[in-house]
């Protein structure tokens, strides 16, 4: 079931896409399941505000149920003041702690002051480069384990897979490296853990990833969801749509 290799021993991207292709009901289905390729230009007229609650929705999402979030999502932006970046970064002790009793929100400390530190994050990166999303449209799809990097250094609890689906529901184009997507890389040959944490792992994936998109003209996001509709559990289209699933 592995896939093919092609010459000089790297792994090709066509038995990939032929299996996903079969597994969707044809290549007209599985174009269908692809999500629209944003641009630069959209990531540059990203608010710093829907930055930040794209941000907060990633990290109270992660381990709880999303249906939940989504939600309480007015709520969210209520409590929270609409995201503004300066605005919340400037609020005192006393407004974190009226927060953690608040019953508008999901009241879980350690995330709910991820928010106070993320907007700190934004608002910094935003007076360095005039814009989070001019930050994120000036960075290669090519070097997303550095871009990763960032985000779990100077963001808070936006390690790991939080990051990826981040950059993934911003609009950025990149990999998301679900449990479907590891196991096709493996399956296909690349030498990696069946969770993916090391930066040797990661630094192998994004290799394969380029070569990958240098082959086939295709956007990270599309090879990333095409991986990951070839392996695994067929999921039903809603599911993959509402994305929370898959790559």
């Amino acid at each position: 079931m592995s896939a093919a290799r092609s010459g000089g021993g790297t792994i090709a991207f066509a038995p990939i896409r032929a299996r996903a292709e079969r597994r969707k009901g044809g290549a007209k289905a599985l174009r269908a399941l692809l999500p629209p390729a944003s641009g630069a230009a959209r990531l540059a007229q990203l608010g710093d505000d829907r930055v930040l609650a794209e941000m907060t929705r990633r990290v109270f999402c992660a381990g709880f149920s999303w249906r939940v979030i989504e939600a309480k999502w007015p709520s969210f932006e209520e409590a929270f003041l609409g995201f503004q970046p300066a605005t919340l970064a400037a609020k005192p002790d006393a407004f974190w702690n009226k927060l953690k009793s608040d019953a508008r929100i999901v009241r879980n400390n350690a995330k709910i002051q991820s928010v106070r530190g993320n907007a700190r994050f934004v608002r910094d990166i935003a007076e360095e480069h005039g814009s989070f999303g001019s930050f994120l449209a000036d960075w290669p799809s090519s070097d997303q384990a550095g871009l990763l990097g960032v985000l779990a250094r100077r963001g808070n609890r936006l390690g790991g897979n939080t990051g990826q689906m981040l950059l993934r529901f911003l609009g950025w184009d990149g990999f998301v490296l679900s449990a479907d997507v590891v196991a096709c890389l493996r399956d296909a040959g690349l030498d990696i853990a069946a969770e993916v944490k090391s930066k040797g792992d990661l630094a192998r994936v994004q290799e394969q990833f380029n070569a990958w998109a240098a082959e086939t003209g295709l956007p990270y996001t599309h090879l990333s969801r095409i991986c990951a509709m070839s392996i695994g559990e067929n999921q039903p289209a809603e599911d993959m749509e509402s994305g929370q699933s898959e790559g």
